[in-house]
């Protein structure tokens, strides 16, 4: 095969379904290669989490919350 400037320099041109049909694809690739590993960060958090959890001996108890204070009536002239 000869090493022509048509080869190199005249790309055959892709229609405009072609080209919409090549960035669909790779967007739903990069998406769901995204969503992997998203989920394999947050399976390696939830073990971390449950592990640290079950190390220091928590339970599953809410914390009692601060009661709010009450605000001072004040009186205007």
């Amino acid at each position: 095969m000869t090493a022509t400037k048509d080869k190199f320099f005249k790309p055959e041109r892709m229609s405009a379904g072609e080209k919409a049909r090549a960035t669909d694809d790779t967007a739903r690739h990069i998406i769901e290669s995204e969503a992997t590993a998203r989920g394999k960060k947050t399976e390696k958090l939830r073990a971390l989490r449950l592990e640290r959890e079950a190390a220091e001996g928590l339970t599953a108890e809410p914390s009692p919350k601060a009661k709010k204070s009450a605000k001072k009536a004040t009186t205007t002239r």
